[in-house]
């Protein structure tokens, strides 16, 4: 009889071990990618276009003329769609990673895209994003925010913001006058009324101190570790961006940016947001988006990818760990 029971065992257990690994990988271990070459987002990329009021001022396309690598490239566009140009509205061509793929708050991964301004790129006082972090919001949530990393646009210049809860200041100016920060410190735009506050964290070389004025205020909520290399200027061809995000609103958080190869910035400490009715997972999203405006605007974008190894997203450079 124990003969037979021990032959049972030896029979059963290999299956039970090739059941377990049948079992989905967890998002965060997945390795998406997306050349944009086909007439349709890739199903290896887990990218789709969101439908809402907003999205509706925006357009894709997958076409063949303007590409980084391959033979195809995203066109997203958007143009004047708000019923008024001082009413909150917004108007977006995002592109979203597939909530079932979203990455938990507290994990580290990696994301790469390539992105190249049309003619003409705007250069008006004006909020433009190109690409952006944020964390999932529970229905029901009391509160509109930020992302925690986005890449940012404003009269023609490229930057990054980082946002996390209010915290003091290290020190205040007046308003609309850019902070003068001492070591260790980070200009920051302080927003109590609403529990947040931006950070900025990079600019291309063109930005003037002037550009920032929003930014009045010092922090030691984060620190920067700028590694000499300025943002690409808009105007300066593909854009090819590898950034490693790990939100930590309670100090532990940790981002990384590099641009066509070159290390920008490292940031670590107080990351993201942790009020009530946020969720659990951070999530991606691409393309033109920018308060209400009067005019058309066109990004490229190729090579999207995402994994939680540095060495299949920079493909050209040094990775930092």
């Amino acid at each position: 009889m124990l003969r037979v029971v021990l032959l049972a065992a030896i029979f059963i257990l290999p299956g039970v071990a090739g059941a377990q690994s049948s079992q989905p990988q967890p998002p965060a271990e997945r390795k998406l990618v997306d050349g944009f070459d086909g007439k349709d987002f890739a199903p290896e990329g887990g990218l789709y276009y969101r439908e809402n009021f907003e999205q509706s001022a925006g357009s894709v396309e997958f076409q063949s003329l303007v590409k980084r690598t391959g033979t195809g490239g995203l066109k997203l566009s958007v143009v004047p769609h708000c019923p008024s140009l001082n009413d909150g509205c917004s108007e977006r061509a995002e592109i979203w990673e597939k909530t079932e793929l979203r990455v938990p708050y507290d994990e580290g991964v990696w994301y790469g895209f390539a992105v190249k301004f049309d003619d003409p790129i705007p250069n008006g006082d004006h909020r433009y994003l190109i690409a952006q972090w944020k964390r999932e919001i529970d229905p029901g949530a009391d509160g509109d925010f930020s992302p925690f990393l986005a890449l940012r646009m404003d009269l023609g210049k490229l930057f990054a913001t980082v946002e996390t809860n209010y915290l003091p200041p290290a020190s205040t100016g007046p308003d609309n006058v850019p902070a003068r920060c001492g070591a260790g410190e980070t200009p920051v735009w302080l927003r109590p009324d609403v529990n947040q506050m931006r950070i900025l964290v990079a600019a291309d070389s063109n930005w003037e101190p002037e550009d920032g004025s929003l930014f009045n205020s010092c922090t030691t909520a984060v620190r920067v570790t700028n590694h000499g290399n300025p943002l690409p200027h808009p105007d300066s061809g593909w854009i090819d961006f590898a950034v490693y995000t790990k939100p930590g609103p309670d100090g532990t958080g940790h981002i990384e940016l590099y641009a066509n190869g070159k290390p920008i910035v490292t940031v670590k400490g107080h990351i993201g947001h942790a009020d009530k009715g946020l969720g659990e997972n951070q999530y991606f999203k691409f393309g033109p988006y920018r308060a209400a405006d009067t005019t058309d605007w066109t990004l490229y974008y190729d090579d999207f990818r995402r994994s939680p190894f540095c060495t299949d997203v920079l493909t050209n450079g040094t990775c930092p760990f």
